[in-house]
């Protein structure tokens, strides 16, 4: 499939399915470029594909590092409730042929990622209601 301009493959993917915003996609971008360049300093010959799990960490790494206790009320705002909504982002990339995939790549891959209560808003809450 041909490369499509980044933002033009949003805009396409916003027409038939606008249930996240712009912004959520460009997050996404981001924390897959970031997980790629993290892998890479461990291993400087690793291939540039990473599997559902490896881009779930990340996404919620960077996620946290860049807002904190905001990432949960952000991340809703952009329509991401839970890591099957970054599998259907990522697999709608994909479609664009922006996203690569290997033949083993499944959007159920992203179905049990993490758990986004326990990892966005459970951190931050008091420790008697962390109890």
């Amino acid at each position: 499939m041909q490369s499509v301009h980044f933002e033009q493959a949003i805009a396409n993917i916003l027409k038939r399915e606008p249930s996240f915003s712009k912004d959520a996609y460009f997050f996404l971008k981001e924390a897959l470029d970031r997980t790629v360049t993290e892998r890479q300093k461990d291993d400087p010959y690793a291939v540039q594909h990473v599997t559902a799990q490896e881009l779930l960490v990340g996404f919620r790494d960077f996620a946290l590092e860049e807002f904190g206790p905001m990432a949960s009320t952000l991340l809703a705002e952009w329509g991401i409730q839970s890591s099957a909504d970054i599998g259907t982002m990522v697999f709608g990339l994909i479609e664009e042929g922006v996203f690569g995939k290997q033949d083993s790549d499944e959007r159920s891959d992203f179905n049990e990622g993490f758990d986004f209560h326990e990892s966005f808003v459970a951190p931050f809450l008091p420790k008697s209601q962390n109890a």
